[in-house]
């Protein structure tokens, strides 16, 4: 089996978790699913649940909210794949970690170097498997510009962190209406 390294991304509801397991599930073997989601309120439970439910009940789950790349390096499984689901809430816990402690007056590059330092540790973890890497994330930057300052902060954030992991993978899907379009490699 050949290591993949695969980046979805797409607006909300485009089908990017939905194409991720998909891909996990043709991959087969011993997967392991990264959440991190973190369920801070009821209807965010609810999420929660209905996506644990479409998930194969022998894959492993890990939820990392921070530190995903430590995490995942600690895990002791043979694995085949490795679903990171996903970046765009890895960078709001990121952000909201900040925000509670500076408020709606946060620092952009203090954010901007920890969302660095967590896509450098899963970059690095990537590197050090065998196995196939599918990671979920949002592409936020084709909307309207934010009025408030720390949502126009995370949506430069996250479209940093977008792009490090485009570079670092070898395929990236832009997911339109459940339908993958290949952005990388070119053909």
């Amino acid at each position: 089996m050949t290591k993949r390294t695969i980046l979805l991304i797409g607006g909300a509801r485009s089908g990017k978790s939905s194409y991720a397991e998909e891909l996990a599930r043709q991959i087969g073997g011993e997967v392991l699913f990264v959440a991190t989601a973190e369920a801070r309120d009821d209807e965010m439970k609810r999420r929660i649940e209905v996506h644990q439910k479409s998930r194969p009940v022998h894959w492993h789950t890990l939820e990392a909210p921070y530190k995903v790349g430590s995490c995942i390096s600690q895990e002791n499984r043979n694995l085949n794949v490795v679903v990171l689901d996903c970046i765009t809430l890895l960078v709001n816990n990121v952000l909201c970690q900040h925000m509670a402690v500076q408020g709606e007056d946060v620092d952009e590059k203090t954010v901007e170097d920890d969302v660095k330092t967590e896509i450098n540790s899963i970059i690095e973890c990537m590197k050090k498997s065998t196995a196939t890497y599918i990671m979920v994330t949002n592409e936020v930057g084709e909307g309207i510009i934010p009025l408030g300052a720390s949502t126009r902060i995370y949506r430069d954030v996250l479209g940093r962190a977008n792009q490090m992991l485009a570079r670092a993978v070898g395929e990236v899907y832009l997911m339109v209406a459940g339908i993958p379009l290949k952005v990388k490699p070119q053909n």
